[in-house]
């Protein structure tokens, strides 16, 4: 059986706690650090005039091309590591340098608002309602 489609969540999400350990995600972000000798990167992204950063755990997709300053999306899994906490083990790590950011955080949002009145039909309403 496969896994479960990754679902696009934000950095300041992950850091936030709302993202659950082992949880697959995707990931937009512009790398600010990368440590070779510790397989790591740091991704960051910018949200309500605050700077949120997510580490990445690069030892998979290693060798890479790190471009610092470059928009990259990770496909990976969730961690708690010690000192870092939240951290996504990648699987997947892309250079996506243009993309627009502003608008797909707006295309995320606009799916995640899409799958919530998906899950909550009118005709699962009535069901509900007969039911009892």
């Amino acid at each position: 059986m496969l896994p479960a489609a990754a679902v696009f969540h934000f950095p300041w999400e992950i850091n936030s706690g709302e993202v659950q350990e082992g949880l697959s995600v995707r990931l937009l972000g512009r790398l600010v650090c990368y440590q070779p000798e510790e397989s790591r990167a740091t991704l960051s992204a910018q949200h309500a005039s605050k700077e949120h950063q997510v580490v990445v755990h690069t030892l998979f997709v290693e060798p890479f091309n790190p471009i610092i300053g470059a928009q990259y999306i990770v496909l990976g899994e969730i961690e708690n590591a010690e000192g870092v906490g939240a951290m996504v083990r990648a699987r997947v790590l892309n250079c996506v340098d243009g993309v627009n950011v502003a608008l797909l955080q707006k295309a995320t949002n606009e799916q995640r608002s899409f799958f919530r009145e998906r899950e909550h039909t009118p005709g699962d309403a009535e069901q509900t309602a007969h039911a009892t």
